[in-house]
């Protein structure tokens, strides 16, 4: 029973992914009213690794996942692919099975996304994603055209050589990937009350993602004690990413940097325990 449960809740590693990671939100306006990103809270050479353990009855602090988040900078533009325009950005994430999960369910997940981002206004251009599952595997691209409103997504079996699955679907703006939109969030301006909805693709799908800021509190973490938000994101039900029921709390830092911190997921099976256990920084910065 543990087991298959596991399963449902883990060998998804970007719905899980998702629902761990929201860690921020922005006022009720619209998006045509939002400032345009003027500055970014984190800078090239940031990775962020946090690790999940599962707790349930007397089995607590046992690791199931590992997360990294890297961002970079480009000289390139995307959108021509002109060495002589404005850089874009570059942001990777790793989700990869560990512990208690491989013992479990006899094999490890991994995925890999990869995302080049217009900082100004804030919104994918490009996401590459893989995920592997024990011997499966599935590669798939999705290609924003902003002035169309319209991403293209391809998936197919690297390991295979059969056809290639394409999906063309509108979207509304400012629409963000799974990896885009935790960095995008990182971006707006907090307040206790707030909340939006987000246009978020995945997997071939639009879809849109209500959160709201629901208190502001002093929590230790591997940084000290500070002073953080914590948020709710509306992930659990038939219509959205995740069709699974539960409660998500995360918890984001009241500061310049915007830091997701720390989340807590449960569900009917246990208690997801999130934190962040390594911030560093490249040469430029100290490392922390």
């Amino acid at each position: 029973m543990l087991r298959r449960h596991l399963l449902q809740y883990i060998s998804r590693p970007a719905r899980v992914a998702l629902a761990i990671l929201l860690l921020a939100t922005v006022p009720k306006y619209a998006w045509a009213q939002a400032p345009a990103v003027t500055s970014l809270p984190f800078s090239p050479g940031e990775e962020l690794v946090y690790q999940a353990e599962f707790t349930r009855g007397l089995l607590r602090g046992i690791d199931v996942a590992e997360f990294r988040f890297k961002a970079d900078s480009q000289h390139q533009n995307a959108k021509s692919g002109s060495a002589g325009d404005p850089a874009t950005i570059s942001l990777m994430g790793d989700v990869i099975s560990k512990g208690l999960f491989v013992r479990v369910a006899g094999f490890h997940f991994h995925q890999h996304v990869e995302s080049i981002v217009d900082p100004n206004p804030f919104a994918a251009l490009r996401t590459s994603k893989l995920y592997e599952q024990g011997k499966r595997a599935r590669l798939s691209e999705a290609v924003f055209d902003h002035q169309a409103r319209r991403v293209t997504w391809s998936e197919r079996d690297p390991n295979q050589s059969g056809p290639t699955t394409t999906t063309t679907l509108d979207f509304s703006e400012p629409i963000q990937d799974v990896l885009t939109v935790i960095y995008f969030l990182r971006t707006q301006r907090l307040e206790v009350g707030k909340s939006l909805d987000i246009p978020i693709t995945d997997s071939g799908r639009v879809f849109r993602m209500s959160m709201a800021v629901v208190e502001r509190k002093r929590i230790d973490t591997v940084l000290g004690r500070v002073n953080a938000f914590r948020v709710e994101p509306a992930m659990f039900g038939a219509a959205n990413l995740s069709r699974s029921r539960g409660q998500l709390s995360i918890w984001i830092t009241d500061d310049d940097r915007h830091l997701p911190v720390r989340a807590q997921l449960k569900v009917d099976i246990g208690t997801f325990d999130i934190k962040l256990k390594r911030l560093s920084f490249s040469e430029t910065r100290q490392a922390r």
